[in-house]
Protein backbone atom coordinates (compact mmCIF):
# COMPACT_ATOMS: atom_id res chain seq x y z
CA UNK A 1 0.00 0.00 0.00
CA UNK A 2 1.03 3.56 -0.44
CA UNK A 3 2.62 5.03 2.33
CA UNK A 4 0.67 7.53 3.92
CA UNK A 5 3.58 9.99 4.93
CA UNK A 6 3.67 10.65 1.60
CA UNK A 7 0.51 10.38 -0.04
CA UNK A 8 -0.48 12.89 -2.88
CA UNK A 9 -3.52 14.77 -1.78
CA UNK A 10 -6.50 13.79 -3.66
CA UNK A 11 -8.94 17.24 -4.10
CA UNK A 12 -12.99 16.74 -4.41
CA UNK A 13 -12.65 17.63 -8.43
CA UNK A 14 -12.49 15.03 -10.69
CA UNK A 15 -11.63 12.20 -8.30
CA UNK A 16 -10.93 9.65 -10.88
CA UNK A 17 -8.13 11.50 -12.30
CA UNK A 18 -7.55 12.74 -9.10
CA UNK A 19 -6.93 8.96 -7.59
CA UNK A 20 -5.09 7.90 -10.30
CA UNK A 21 -2.48 11.20 -10.50
CA UNK A 22 -1.90 9.97 -7.05
CA UNK A 23 -0.76 6.04 -7.34
CA UNK A 24 1.22 7.26 -9.86
CA UNK A 25 3.09 9.81 -8.02
CA UNK A 26 3.54 6.82 -5.65
CA UNK A 27 4.43 4.45 -7.83
CA UNK A 28 6.56 7.30 -9.99
CA UNK A 29 8.70 7.91 -6.56
CA UNK A 30 9.15 3.93 -5.31
CA UNK A 31 7.04 4.60 -2.61
CA UNK A 32 4.24 2.08 -4.15
CA UNK A 33 6.93 -0.31 -4.89
CA UNK A 34 7.08 -3.09 -7.61
CA UNK A 35 4.51 -6.00 -6.21
CA UNK A 36 2.39 -3.97 -4.42
CA UNK A 37 -1.57 -5.34 -3.96
CA UNK A 38 -4.29 -3.77 -3.74
CA UNK A 39 -8.46 -3.74 -4.14
CA UNK A 40 -10.60 -1.18 -5.05
CA UNK A 41 -11.78 -1.19 -1.46
CA UNK A 42 -8.50 -0.59 -0.06
CA UNK A 43 -7.85 2.55 -2.31
CA UNK A 44 -11.05 3.93 -1.71
CA UNK A 45 -11.02 3.64 2.40
CA UNK A 46 -7.30 4.98 1.63
CA UNK A 47 -8.54 8.35 0.29
CA UNK A 48 -12.00 8.20 1.66
CA UNK A 49 -13.55 7.64 -1.72
CA UNK A 50 -16.43 5.90 -2.54
CA UNK A 51 -15.98 2.74 -4.69
CA UNK A 52 -16.19 3.96 -7.75
CA UNK A 53 -13.87 6.60 -8.96
CA UNK A 54 -11.63 4.26 -7.10
CA UNK A 55 -11.57 1.31 -9.43
CA UNK A 56 -12.10 3.82 -12.13
CA UNK A 57 -8.66 5.40 -11.37
CA UNK A 58 -7.14 1.77 -11.05
CA UNK A 59 -8.88 0.62 -14.52
CA UNK A 60 -7.47 3.43 -16.60
CA UNK A 61 -4.32 2.47 -14.79
CA UNK A 62 -4.41 -0.39 -15.76
CA UNK A 63 -5.08 0.72 -19.30
CA UNK A 64 -1.78 2.12 -19.10
CA UNK A 65 0.34 -0.67 -18.45
CA UNK A 66 0.94 0.65 -15.54
CA UNK A 67 -0.49 -1.45 -12.95
CA UNK A 68 -1.84 -5.28 -13.99
CA UNK A 69 -5.38 -7.09 -12.62
CA UNK A 70 -4.18 -10.38 -10.42
CA UNK A 71 -7.18 -12.70 -9.95
CA UNK A 72 -8.46 -13.04 -6.81
CA UNK A 73 -5.73 -10.62 -5.48
CA UNK A 74 -7.27 -6.84 -7.01
CA UNK A 75 -4.31 -5.04 -8.74
CA UNK A 76 -1.00 -5.28 -8.33
CA UNK A 77 2.14 -2.57 -9.14
CA UNK A 78 3.72 -5.03 -12.11
CA UNK A 79 8.08 -5.50 -11.87
CA UNK A 80 10.06 -3.80 -14.55
CA UNK A 81 13.01 -5.78 -15.88
CA UNK A 82 16.11 -4.09 -16.49
CA UNK A 83 15.18 -5.03 -20.52
CA UNK A 84 11.85 -3.04 -19.95
CA UNK A 85 14.11 -0.08 -18.76
CA UNK A 86 16.42 -0.05 -21.90
CA UNK A 87 13.80 -0.42 -24.18
CA UNK A 88 12.05 2.57 -22.74
CA UNK A 89 14.76 4.57 -23.02
CA UNK A 90 15.48 3.42 -27.21
CA UNK A 91 12.03 4.25 -27.42
CA UNK A 92 12.34 7.98 -25.47
CA UNK A 93 15.68 8.15 -27.39
CA UNK A 94 14.35 7.42 -30.96
CA UNK A 95 11.50 9.87 -30.51
CA UNK A 96 13.09 12.94 -29.33
CA UNK A 97 15.99 12.06 -31.85
CA UNK A 98 13.02 12.70 -34.73
CA UNK A 99 11.37 15.71 -32.88
CA UNK A 100 15.16 17.11 -33.23
CA UNK A 101 16.05 16.32 -36.65
CA UNK A 102 13.33 18.31 -37.94
CA UNK A 103 12.70 20.89 -35.45
CA UNK A 104 14.00 23.45 -37.60
CA UNK A 105 10.76 23.12 -39.80
CA UNK A 106 8.44 22.98 -36.87
CA UNK A 107 10.03 26.23 -35.36
CA UNK A 108 6.74 28.21 -35.86
CA UNK A 109 4.81 26.13 -34.47
CA UNK A 110 6.78 25.94 -31.43
CA UNK A 111 5.05 27.21 -28.33
CA UNK A 112 8.18 29.65 -27.39
CA UNK A 113 5.73 32.07 -24.97
CA UNK A 114 5.50 29.04 -22.60
CA UNK A 115 9.36 29.45 -22.26
CA UNK A 116 9.42 31.22 -18.69
CA UNK A 117 7.06 28.77 -17.24
CA UNK A 118 9.57 25.94 -18.21
CA UNK A 119 12.01 28.08 -16.94
CA UNK A 120 10.66 28.09 -13.26
CA UNK A 121 10.15 24.43 -13.81
CA UNK A 122 13.91 23.66 -14.41
CA UNK A 123 14.84 26.04 -11.64
CA UNK A 124 12.88 24.33 -9.34
CA UNK A 125 13.57 20.68 -10.45
CA UNK A 126 17.49 21.57 -10.79
CA UNK A 127 17.09 22.23 -7.08
CA UNK A 128 15.73 19.23 -6.19
CA UNK A 129 18.30 17.49 -7.60
CA UNK A 130 21.36 19.21 -6.32
CA UNK A 131 19.66 18.38 -2.77
CA UNK A 132 19.35 14.94 -3.35
CA UNK A 133 15.21 15.64 -2.53
CA UNK A 134 14.00 12.42 -4.27
CA UNK A 135 10.43 12.89 -3.76
CA UNK A 136 10.78 16.66 -4.72
CA UNK A 137 12.70 15.94 -7.77
CA UNK A 138 10.67 13.37 -9.15
CA UNK A 139 7.51 15.62 -9.13
CA UNK A 140 9.52 18.51 -10.35
CA UNK A 141 11.29 16.30 -13.07
CA UNK A 142 8.13 15.33 -14.51
CA UNK A 143 5.94 18.54 -14.56
CA UNK A 144 9.68 19.82 -16.13
CA UNK A 145 9.31 17.36 -18.95
CA UNK A 146 5.46 17.87 -19.26
CA UNK A 147 6.42 21.43 -20.20
CA UNK A 148 9.20 20.79 -22.28
CA UNK A 149 6.89 18.35 -24.51
CA UNK A 150 4.18 21.03 -24.87
CA UNK A 151 6.75 23.14 -26.44
CA UNK A 152 5.83 21.03 -29.68
CA UNK A 153 2.41 21.51 -29.66
CA UNK A 154 1.68 17.86 -30.65
CA UNK A 155 0.05 16.51 -27.55
CA UNK A 156 0.24 12.71 -29.07
CA UNK A 157 4.35 13.06 -29.22
CA UNK A 158 3.93 14.88 -25.11
CA UNK A 159 1.74 11.96 -24.08
CA UNK A 160 3.63 9.21 -25.13
CA UNK A 161 7.15 10.77 -23.96
CA UNK A 162 5.26 11.45 -20.20
CA UNK A 163 4.09 7.60 -20.35
CA UNK A 164 7.55 6.63 -20.87
CA UNK A 165 9.24 8.71 -18.29
CA UNK A 166 6.95 7.23 -16.07
CA UNK A 167 7.77 3.87 -16.26
CA UNK A 168 11.13 5.22 -16.49
CA UNK A 169 10.74 6.41 -12.76
CA UNK A 170 9.19 3.57 -11.76
CA UNK A 171 12.35 1.70 -12.36
CA UNK A 172 14.88 4.32 -11.37
CA UNK A 173 13.84 5.49 -8.17
CA UNK A 174 13.86 2.38 -5.93
CA UNK A 175 17.22 2.10 -7.50
CA UNK A 176 17.95 6.01 -5.88
CA UNK A 177 16.50 5.30 -2.71
CA UNK A 178 18.75 3.02 -2.07
CA UNK A 179 21.51 4.77 -2.55
CA UNK A 180 22.40 7.96 0.38
CA UNK A 181 24.43 10.08 -2.52
CA UNK A 182 21.57 10.96 -4.28
CA UNK A 183 22.94 14.71 -4.76
CA UNK A 184 25.46 13.37 -6.42
CA UNK A 185 23.45 11.02 -8.93
CA UNK A 186 20.63 13.48 -10.10
CA UNK A 187 21.01 14.94 -13.32
CA UNK A 188 20.36 18.32 -12.57
CA UNK A 189 20.81 20.38 -16.24
CA UNK A 190 17.29 21.04 -16.53
CA UNK A 191 18.13 25.23 -16.39
CA UNK A 192 20.84 24.89 -18.98
CA UNK A 193 18.60 22.85 -21.25
CA UNK A 194 16.13 25.39 -21.42
CA UNK A 195 18.99 28.03 -21.49
CA UNK A 196 19.25 26.16 -25.42
CA UNK A 197 16.42 25.84 -26.46
CA UNK A 198 15.79 29.29 -25.88
CA UNK A 199 18.95 30.47 -27.88
CA UNK A 200 17.96 27.94 -30.93
CA UNK A 201 20.75 26.01 -30.28
CA UNK A 202 19.20 22.75 -31.87
CA UNK A 203 22.04 20.68 -31.81
CA UNK A 204 23.15 21.73 -28.33
CA UNK A 205 20.06 21.11 -26.73
CA UNK A 206 19.72 17.56 -28.74
CA UNK A 207 23.09 16.31 -27.44
CA UNK A 208 22.70 17.31 -24.07
CA UNK A 209 19.73 15.12 -24.19
CA UNK A 210 21.55 12.41 -25.91
CA UNK A 211 24.29 12.72 -23.54
CA UNK A 212 21.84 12.59 -20.16
CA UNK A 213 19.73 9.32 -21.94
CA UNK A 214 23.46 7.67 -22.15
CA UNK A 215 24.61 8.85 -18.76
CA UNK A 216 21.44 7.49 -17.37
CA UNK A 217 21.35 3.86 -19.01
CA UNK A 218 24.88 4.16 -17.38
CA UNK A 219 24.03 4.87 -14.24
CA UNK A 220 20.94 2.57 -14.11
CA UNK A 221 23.25 -0.09 -15.24
CA UNK A 222 25.35 0.30 -12.09
CA UNK A 223 22.92 0.54 -9.62
CA UNK A 224 20.86 -2.42 -10.17
CA UNK A 225 24.12 -4.58 -11.12
CA UNK A 226 24.02 -4.90 -14.65
CA UNK A 227 26.37 -4.94 -17.43
CA UNK A 228 25.83 -2.76 -20.82
CA UNK A 229 28.00 -5.59 -22.63
CA UNK A 230 25.48 -8.20 -21.46
CA UNK A 231 21.91 -6.62 -22.59
CA UNK A 232 20.32 -6.60 -25.81
CA UNK A 233 21.25 -2.74 -25.97
CA UNK A 234 20.03 -1.96 -29.63
CA UNK A 235 21.12 1.85 -28.72
CA UNK A 236 22.92 3.21 -31.58
CA UNK A 237 21.66 6.89 -31.01
CA UNK A 238 22.91 6.69 -27.73
CA UNK A 239 26.27 5.53 -28.19
CA UNK A 240 26.79 7.78 -31.67
CA UNK A 241 28.53 11.21 -30.61
CA UNK A 242 27.88 12.00 -34.03
CA UNK A 243 24.54 11.79 -33.63
CA UNK A 244 22.78 14.76 -33.22
CA UNK A 245 25.94 16.36 -35.49
CA UNK A 246 23.31 16.81 -38.18
CA UNK A 247 23.13 20.67 -39.79
CA UNK A 248 19.41 21.97 -39.10
CA UNK A 249 17.74 22.58 -42.14
CA UNK A 250 15.43 25.34 -40.95
CA UNK A 251 16.04 28.51 -39.39
CA UNK A 252 16.08 27.16 -35.82
CA UNK A 253 19.51 26.18 -36.54
CA UNK A 254 21.46 29.18 -35.05
CA UNK A 255 23.93 27.91 -32.24
CA UNK A 256 24.00 29.40 -29.11
CA UNK A 257 26.92 29.73 -26.48
CA UNK A 258 28.32 25.80 -24.94
CA UNK A 259 27.35 24.26 -27.94
CA UNK A 260 29.82 21.14 -26.90
CA UNK A 261 28.57 17.68 -25.41
CA UNK A 262 28.16 18.05 -21.62
CA UNK A 263 28.95 15.23 -19.21
CA UNK A 264 25.47 14.92 -17.10
CA UNK A 265 26.01 12.35 -14.82
CA UNK A 266 22.16 11.60 -13.82
CA UNK A 267 19.48 9.57 -12.59
CA UNK A 268 16.45 9.52 -14.99
CA UNK A 269 15.31 12.77 -14.09
CA UNK A 270 13.98 11.09 -16.12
Amino acid sequence: MPAGSGRTAVQRSSLREQIANALRDEMMAGRLVAGSHFTVKEIAELYGVSATPAREALVDLTAQGLLRVEHHRGFAVPALTWQDFLDIVEARTMLTDSVFRHLGRRSGRLGWERLPSVRRRAEAAARAAQTGQLDVLVGCDHRFWQEVCGLLGNPRIAHYLDWLRVQSWMYAAPQLRADPDRARLCWSGHVELVDRIAARDRTGAHRMILAYNRSTVELMAELSGHRLDEARLPLPLLLDDEAADEPDPGPAAAQGPGAARPDPRGAPGR
